[in-house]
């Protein structure tokens, strides 16, 4: 690790320096003044002590010690330094269908219910990941932003519920668009986003939604929620069953997944499909998913580990200052 200056304002004592040089040459000249006031300069030699030669490099000496002086103390203030790391990490939004087909009970206790638990499951299994939540059905909406606090995270998919969106409908593209908003300031090998969803009363948009996709870089891991046989779709008012969901003849309408338009999605977009029915197993596989083209972020982390070397600058200006003083004890300038 190479030494590190710190807080660049220290340099500012190194204008101490050319004061010091200054001074010493203003003292040199004053006492020259001082000299020839005193008697004329054929009479120096006889009544001053000779000085060796070595003296006229004092001043030298001088500015050399304050010069390692300072950076010893510039070395010793910097308590961190700036290291530029490269973090393999994930941003992942996970997109959650709250169509009304999700109250479907074929998955016990209900199909969203499985998907919020496969959510908060996943998240458990995740480490420095930022996670968003986007819900939508004929619409969409972020619920919450990206973020590593996952506690808050589980709040926020506690309270989701199939009501949460007016518009009925499973609109992919509407979803994807959100998506897009959210990972407009992410590095585009790092935008992940992971669909759980029935596939049913699809708005016919996967395709368009895969091409905006690809086109922001977006890799799509879809969990397909509900059985291929299907299953009545309950009809709640206040939280109070008041019937199954039925067509225009009066006929239940039998909710199926609609496993093709989800897998669809995710090998188009270099994506894997899961069958999200099996809670003990499908997080780990969405993790592993996941880790498919993790994509890197590269910032600066400040270290309090800083390697310092004010010591060795502190030794070198004391030598420069032990040799004046072994070669004047006077500690003054012979000339």
């Amino acid at each position: 690790m190479d030494w590190y200056l710190g807080n660049y304002w220290y340099l500012l004592l190194l204008l101490l320096l050319p004061l010091l040089a200054v001074f010493l040459i203003r003292f040199l000249k004053w006492k020259n003044k001082k000299r020839k006031v005193f008697a004329d300069s054929q009479f120096h030699e006889h009544l001053f002590e000779k000085s060796s030669g070595f003296v006229k490099l004092f001043p030298a000496l001088y500015l050399l010690g304050t010069l390692f002086l300072i950076f010893s103390i510039i070395d010793l203030l910097s308590g961190s330094e700036e290291i530029k790391t490269n973090q393999k990490l994930n941003n992942v939004i996970f997109m959650l269908d709250v169509s009304n087909s999700m109250n479907a009970e074929d998955i016990e206790p209900s199909r969203l219910t499985e998907a919020k638990n496969l959510i908060i499951q996943t998240m458990q299994k995740m480490k420095s990941d930022k996670v968003g939540i986007v819900i939508f059905a004929g619409e969409s909406t972020s619920i919450m932003p990206l973020t590593t606090d996952y506690t808050s995270a589980e709040t926020y998919i506690g309270g989701i519920e199939t009501n949460s969106m007016q518009i009925q409908g499973t609109d992919f593209l509407k979803a994807m668009k959100t998506a897009v908003q959210k990972f407009k300031n992410v590095n585009k090998d790092a935008r992940k986003v992971v669909l759980l969803s029935d596939g049913e009363d699809n708005e016919g948009n996967e395709d368009a939604a895969i091409r905006l996709a690809k086109k922001e870089g977006i890799m799509i891991t879809s969990v397909g929620i509900g059985s291929d046989e299907g299953a009545p779709v309950p009809e709640y008012v206040f939280g109070q069953l008041m019937g199954y969901k039925a067509d225009m003849s009066g006929q239940t309408v039998i909710s199926k997944r609609q496993t093709e338009a989800l897998r669809k999605m995710s090998e188009s977009t270099g994506g894997s499909y899961i069958d999200g029915n099996n809670i003990n197993e499908a997080p780990d596989r969405i993790i592993d998913a996941l880790k498919k083209k993790t994509g890197s972020s590269e910032t600066m982390v400040k270290s309090q580990n800083a390697n310092h070397y004010y010591q060795y600058f502190l030794a070198v200006s004391i030598f420069f200052f032990f040799l004046i003083y072994i070669f004047n004890p006077k500690r003054d300038f012979n000339v």
